[in-house]
Formats: structure tokens, C-alpha cells, sequence
């Protein structure tokens, strides 16, 4: 099997629902990262094999393969194929993987791997169309909505709403920090914009972060999925905008071009888990990807686990025992947002940059995902 490697990557920054990407349609969005990843690593555009993207919602402007389109408005080469791919949540983390799988076994050399998604232009559900899940489905397991998932979790840990909006709180903190101290600039791509008054402005922060924040503040929300329940709009991810991509290649390949690769993928693993707690696939995960690679909780630098809810992180803490201090250390989707097709793409991106301010070496991501699955990978710098 062969190397494979991360040259470099790249995305926009979040924009929160209805913010500064609203006007921006999802296609053009991916077609501006993609090009501006192209020209970020200076590749020769026709040796790309593949566009493989990840978007939840595929329905109007994210319909009609998104990645296909996406790499048509980059200006990559007509000869240059798109597919796009949809494991919820962790659909950009899976168009890594699959990427990643299609360079191991020999069948491409040069893959755009990433994903995109505008909630503010698609709502989420759109695709259902109040279709309803089937009776066949319903008859083995209890199929609930995410957020109740959340306070069943948040129920079997015995999490109280203090732990969950401290935690919250925490991931604010430390994205507004992040911030100010520039950790995400090397990862977002600059996008200049035109606001409803015509203006040009340029668009190069996440949104997300609420300065303010407080746990008096957190503690004041109203429950958004059950009466009585502990989880609410300030300790949930956010609803947001976004993309991301990045450029995978054969350790050989990126020699033969003399390009300096930042990291190696050595592992990537995906899991089923139960379909009604639904969030908890990154426990397994994270198990199945330590013990494929022969690494220990120990050996990882850097954790990013999808703040889909503060329960989700927290239990996951919980039954790994893993270092809290390693976890999110700039903040997640709770602060930063959860643009559900990019999302993959963006924690990917943020590991990256955080292993190497920090100069770690591995790094380990995990993404729960709707209908109970989970994506885990483990990246490793190259030094």
C-alpha cells in the first residue's frame, strides 16, 4: 500500500446562518476554495485524478453532483472528474478517506478531497421534503431527532446543564483566543464579498465566536429540543456556511513534482453505532483507530472531536480518559460552527495548524454522524 500524503489545505471562513456568506452561492464557494487551493500549492491542475466533496443537503444549488460543478467553476480541466459523497456529518472527513484509499491502492495519484455546505441558502432537512422514515426502519429502532440523541446522552452520563454550558463556555474562550492570536490564518482563504448595499468588504474570520459569552448568559437559554432538558442553542453547534479542500497525493508523487508534503494520513477507519443515541460512534471510533495504527491515546498531540452538542465531546472524554487539555484547543462547533459538509474538511484543517504551532506530531479526528456512525483519522507531521 502506498504513502499517502497532505500537501496543504485550505478553506473559507465560517459564516454564521444568514451572515456574511449568505449571498454566496455553495457551488461558486467550493469552485473559490478549490481554485485558490490549486494556486496556494501551485499544482499543474490537469494531473488531478479526482474532486471528491462532501455535502449533506444535495438539493437545489448543491444538487446535480456539487463537486463536479464546483471543479468546472474552479477552472480545473474538463478532464478532471467530480463526485460528491454524503455521510452526514462526517461526509468531507469520508472524502479524505476515500481519497486517501484511492491513492493507496494505486488507482490515482492526485485527489481534491474536502466538502462544502451553506445552511443559510439550504436549510437543513431540505432534502427530506417531510418525507418520513421508513415504517421498515421504525419497526427495529426508535429514530429520533439529533438534539433529543443529545439529552439521552447527556442523561446516561449524568451530565448536568452546568457541565454542558461550562463546556460551552470554554469553547468560546478558546476560539476567541485563537482569533486574536491568528492560529486559523494560514488555513482560510480571503474572499472579498459584496454586502446588500453594494460594498465590497473582505470575509477572512470566522463568524461564530460570541464575545460575551458567559456561563450567567448560557445559563438564560431556553431548551431547544425537550421541556425541561439541558440542551440548548449556547451548548449546540452552530448553524452555519462554509467549504474546504484539500491536496492528497502518493508520497512518490509529491517526490516526482518535488512538492514538501505536511502530513501523512496513516490511518482512517469508519464505524456504525447505535441509531438512536446516534452521537456516541466517536468512542468506537477512536478505539478502532488506536488500535489499527498500534498508537495509544498517549502518542496524539491533538484531538478533534465534533462538538455537534457539548455532550458528545463530553462523553467521549469521558470513556477514553483522554488528556481534556488535548481536545479542541481552539475552540470547536459549538464556537466556531458546524457547516455540515465542510465541517470534516475544517477540523482537518484546524489539526493541521495546530500540530504544527505546536510542533506535535499526531493528531486524531473524530466526527458523530447521523443515523449512528462515526469517522476516525490519524494524521502524523512530517518533520
Amino acid at each position: 500500500m502506498r504513502e499517502v500524503v497532505i500537501i496543504d489545505g485550505i478553506r473559507s471562513a465560517v459564516g454564521k446562518r444568514n451572515g456574511s456568506l449568505r449571498n454566496t452561492r455553495p457551488d461558486d464557494l467550493a469552485g473559490a476554495v478549490i481554485k485558490s487551493l490549486v494556486e496556494k500549492t501551485g499544482l499543474n491542475p490537469t494531473l488531478v485524478d479526482d474532486v471528491i466533496l462532501g455535502c449533506v443537503s444535495q438539493i437545489g444549488e448543491q444538487t446535480g453532483d456539487i463537486a463536479r460543478v464546483a471543479a468546472l467553476i474552479s477552472g480545473l480541466p474538463i478532464t478532471v472528474p467530480g463526485t460528491t459523497i454524503d455521510r452526514q456529518c462526517g461526509s468531507s472527513q469520508q472524502a479524505v478517506h476515500f481519497a486517501a484509499q484511492a491513492i493507496s491502492s494505486g488507482d490515482m495519484d492526485i485527489v481534491i478531497a474536502g466538502g462544502v455546505e451553506s445552511m443559510s441558502r439550504i436549510p437543513i432537512g431540505s432534502s427530506y421534503q417531510g418525507v418520513k422514515p421508513s415504517e421498515q426502519l421504525t419497526k427495529q429502532y426508535e429514530i429520533i431527532h439529533q438534539g433529543l440523541s443529545a439529552e439521552r446522552i447527556a442523561e446516561k452520563y449524568q451530565f448536568t446543564r452546568a457541565q454542558l454550558d461550562e463546556y460551552a463556555y470554554h469553547s468560546q474562550e478558546k476560539a476567541l483566543l485563537a482569533q486574536a492570536e491568528n492560529r486559523f490564518k494560514n488555513e482560510i482563504m480571503p474572499l472579498e464579498l459584496v454586502d446588500d448595499s453594494g460594498a465590497t468588504f473582505n470575509f477572512d474570520q470566522d463568524e461564530g465566536p460570541r464575545k460575551g459569552t458567559s456561563i450567567e448568559k448560557l445559563g438564560g437559554l431556553k431548551p431547544s429540543f425537550k421541556e425541561n432538558g439541558i440542551i440548548h442553542a449556547g451548548n449546540a453547534s452552530q448553524i452555519s456556511d462554509g467549504a474546504g479542500a484539500l491536496l492528497i497525493m502518493s508520497g512518490e508523487k509529491a517526490r516526482e513534482l518535488g512538492l514538501k508534503p505536511r502530513f501523512k494520513i496513516i490511518t482512517r477507519v469508519v464505524i456504525g453505532s447505535d441509531p438512536t443515541l446516534m452521537l456516541t460512534g466517536p468512542i468506537a471510533a477512536t478505539e478502532k483507530a488506536l488500535h489499527k495504527s498500534g498508537l495509544t491515546l498517549a502518542d496524539m498531540d491533538v484531538f478533534e472531536v465534533n462538538e455537534a452538542f457539548a455532550s458528545v465531546p463530553l462523553a467521549w472524554l469521558k470513556e477514553t480518559g483522554a488528556n481534556a487539555n488535548k481536545l479542541n484547543p481552539n475552540g470547536g462547533a459549538i464556537a466556531l460552527g458546524h457547516p455540515l459538509g465542510a465541517s470534516g474538511a475544517r477540523l482537518l484543517l484546524t489539526m493541521m495548524s495546530e500540530l504544527d504551532r505546536t510542533e506535535g506530531r499526531y493528531g486524531l479526528q473524530t466526527m458523530c454522524e447521523g443515523m449512528g456512525m462515526a469517522n476516525a483519522t490519524i494524521i502524523e507531521k512530517i518533520f
